[in-house]
Formats: structure tokens, C-alpha cells, sequence
């Protein structure tokens, strides 16, 4: 399959891991950056305002060398009910091959409850650089230097 700019795109290995998982995960659109990940429950899951949970997906990837997956939020749950993916982005490196689980918190006033199969984040497959070190006594001057945190306006 090749991509809008001619190459091929990476592959992505994805396999169940239990009978009954849901669909997998999957573009919702023709523009969509992430595939939307669901839960694999066999019951419903109530989350109380300020609590989180641990939602596995039922699958397990195989991320390609020099890419990560991004599990990030669903703008609809953070919008309509203030559920979001707690350690957004989460990080899926290439070299892990568990279970694909969620850390959702629910930041809104009321119980959210995850129903079996219900979409509740997305993941985006993207380039990493690993980078090599090196230690210096000086780094290069910058108009900005050591200012973060609002430094440059709000």
C-alpha cells in the first residue's frame, strides 16, 4: 500500500489475544491520523469523577523498528463526559509485545461507564529518532535560553 507520497507504509502486526475481542483497531475515516482502539471487557466499567482504570484492548502489536505507537485521547469522550487517556501520549515501543491497555481518568462530575467494545482512545503510528549523546560543559546561546513555562506568552 503506498502513502500520499509514493512510499510504501510501515506494517503493522496486530494479534489477538483472546477469543471475543473486539473489532481491530481501525481508521474511522479516509483523513483519520489514529486508528480508534476499543475495550476488551466482558462487563461494563463504571469510572467514578476523579478515578482511572486500566482498559486492555485484547490485542497485542508489533510496532515497526523505528516507530512508536501514540495512545492518545478521544476528543469526544474528553468533550461530552471529561474522559481522557491519563498518560497521553502514551508510548508502545517497538520492542513490546503485551497486551495494548489504557490509563483512562475521568476528569468529569459524573460516572463514566466503559461499555465492552467501546472505543476509548487512538493510536497513532509515528517516526522516532534515537539520537547520540553527547556531554558538553556549554550548549549554543539561543534568543530564548533557559525561559520555559509561559516565557514566551501565553
Amino acid at each position: 500500500m503506498a502513502s500520499r507520497t509514493g512510499a510504501s507504509s510501515p506494517k503493522l502486526t496486530v494479534k489477538r489475544l483472546r477469543d471475543g475481542a473486539p473489532p481491530l483497531p481501525a481508521y474511522q475515516s479516509a483523513g483519520a491520523a489514529g486508528l480508534d482502539l476499543c475495550a476488551a471487557l466482558d462487563q461494563p466499567l463504571s469510572i467514578a469523577p476523579g478515578a482511572r482504570a486500566l482498559v486492555g484492548t485484547g490485542y497485542a502489536l508489533a510496532v515497526p523498528a523505528g516507530y512508536e505507537g501514540q495512545v492518545r485521547p478521544r476528543s469526544g469522550l474528553a468533550w461530552k463526559h471529561g474522559v481522557t487517556v491519563l498518560n497521553a501520549p502514551g508510548t508502545i515501543d517497538s520492542d513490546y509485545r503485551g497486551e495494548i491497555q489504557v490509563v483512562l481518568v475521568n476528569h468529569g462530575d459524573r460516572h463514566f461507564v466503559v461499555k465492552p467494545g467501546m472505543r476509548i482512545a487512538q493510536l497513532a503510528i509515528c517516526p522516532v529518532a534515537r539520537v547520540s549523546l553527547r556531554l558538553v560543559d556549554e550548549l549554543d546561546a539561543t534568543g530564548r535560553g533557559a525561559g520555559g513555562y509561559g516565557s514566551t506568552g501565553v
